[in-house]
């Protein structure tokens, strides 16, 4: 079956369009609205990877282009852990309508949803209650922060109606809570089928949390420590984003030695390191191991020198030769 995207006519009046954006700025909104990956509910996942390849840009590129809508359009919001995308207005422009079907792919759809402050923030913008009362009741873990932000901006809020709402929440938080509890336990099921040791010493899911932390440490400390540029916070972000958005399985190793080819070369920019990379990516070298093999591979072997004999030069004067100076005259 297809699926359909809309996208009114009055996105080309919207002031932030139309004043604010850069034409690639809009060539963005537009994928962002209208990719193969959008829900219904105005939250999916992808990756900047994905992204760039669709788009036909650098995964730099796409980093600038995300940094610029969740802080100066402050339009979507992403999380990378999750890889998942939320559009801020797509309640406003997309759900106006109810109905059993709707309501039911809303619902299957939000059940997907790990971040739920993304589902918090895409209700923000529905008019329409019966859908913001869904959006809402699998929010419940920020719902005691949210409320505290809504009595700073809303002091003459109604308290008989805040109390009614609280209610609602109480009753879909307990069989929310019930189903994240069964979902969780299933996980950790099928992880120990993958993964018995994890069973055995429960520290090994706390330590592959904490590697990626150790990684993103590591490679700012070396970038630190080397010249690359201490407040050029902008390019360590593009590099870190290769952590997670490469094809590389050793891609904490792989960017270090990068770092250091840079640095035997003096060449500490983040540009050259990023060539570097793609090249490697482009080679189809995923470990440090294949990289080294490829470069000793590519190492041009030394001719052998040719042996070099010595020719006299003119001709050779023969044996009892005598040279009389007067042969000739008369």
């Amino acid at each position: 079956m297809a699926k359909y995207r809309m996208v009114r006519t009055e996105f080309w009046k919207n002031p932030i369009v139309s004043e604010e954006m850069t034409p690639e700025d809009k060539y963005f909104y537009l994928y962002l609205l209208t990719n193969p990956h959008t829900t219904q509910i105005g939250i999916y996942r992808i990756t900047k990877k994905q992204m760039a390849f669709d788009l036909g840009y650098s995964i730099e590129s796409v980093h600038s282009l995300m940094e610029r809508f969740i802080w100066h359009h402050k339009l979507i919001r992403y999380n990378p852990k999750t890889r998942e995308l939320a559009i801020k207005n797509w309640g406003k422009d997309n759900l106006h309508k109810g109905g059993k079907p709707i309501m039911d792919c809303i619902l299957s759809e939000l059940k997907e949803v790990e971040d739920t402050s993304l589902i918090r923030y895409v209700a923000e913008k529905i008019h329409k209650q019966e859908i913001r009362s869904l959006y809402e009741s699998f929010c419940e873990p920020e719902r005691m922060s949210c409320a505290e932000d809504d009595r700073e901006n809303n002091p003459d809020l109604d308290a008989e109606e805040e109390e009614v709402d609280d209610t609602f929440m109480h009753r879909s938080t307990i069989r929310g809570q019930k189903e994240k509890e069964k979902e969780k336990e299933k996980e950790k099921q099928q992880q120990k089928a993958f993964n018995p040791s994890i069973e055995n010493n429960p520290k090994i899911e706390d330590q592959a949390l904490d590697q990626n932390t150790n990684d993103v440490q590591e490679i700012i400390a070396f970038w630190d420590n080397n010249g690359f540029g201490f407040s050029n916070v902008n390019a360590k972000q593009q590099l870190l984003s290769w952590l997670d958005d490469s094809s590389f399985l050793q891609p904490k190793e792989v960017i270090l030695k990068a770092m250091k080819i840079a640095c035997a070369n003096n060449k500490r920019k983040l540009n050259y390191v990023i060539g570097i990379l793609r090249n490697w990516e482009n080679e189809s070298l995923l470990t440090v191991g294949e990289i080294d093999a490829y470069h000793e591979h590519q190492k041009p072997v030394p001719k052998p020198r040719q042996a070099t004999e010595s020719f006299p030069v003119g001709r050779a004067i023969p044996s009892g030769f005598e040279l009389d100076l007067t042969a000739g005259e008369e």
